[in-house]
């Protein structure tokens, strides 16, 4: 028995073979954790408002004479602030974002007994993170956004 198709019949199983497709990709990303997808922040519009904010500490941060350093070392991440300033007048938070996985993001409050701050092993993972240091020295805000191979 000889089955034969004309091309009305090829283009329908066509048709149903692309939307079967397409329809397995739907299914992976919803149902399946391993796909998961999700925002890069849950309050993005509201942060957008303050993104003119961000800006300017940027351009404050740019206006010193040395800015903040990171470099890696051997007890984990070290970041080092300007040895002109005071560091007991400087404030504020430090945030580690992993772009793979949000469950890794961390903030540490900065509190300075030195120049500098190490950031331990234990919390880091290996890969690429988003390091934001938002500080503060007396009544001067400052912003360093970079990403950091650890």
């Amino acid at each position: 028995m000889k089955i034969r198709l004309n091309w009305g019949t090829s283009i329908v199983i066509a048709i149903v073979l692309f939307m079967a497709f397409i329809l397995s990709f739907v299914y992976k990303t919803i149902f399946i954790d391993k796909y998961e997808h999700h925002l890069v922040s849950e309050d993005y519009y509201k942060e957008e408002l303050h993104y003119q904010d961000e800006i300017d500490k940027i351009n404050n941060a740019n206006l010193l004479i040395k800015n903040v350093s990171i470099s890696n070392s051997k007890k984990g991440i070290l970041i080092k602030f300007p040895e002109n300033l005071n560091y007991e007048n400087i404030s504020g938070t430090i945030s580690f974002l992993r772009r793979s996985n949000h469950q890794l993001d961390f903030e540490i409050k900065i509190e300075l007994t030195s120049h500098s701050i190490i950031i331990e092993d234990k919390l880091l993972v290996a890969g690429k993170w988003e390091i934001k240091i938002d500080w503060k020295n007396n009544d001067e805000e400052y912003l360093l956004k970079e990403s950091w191979f650890y």
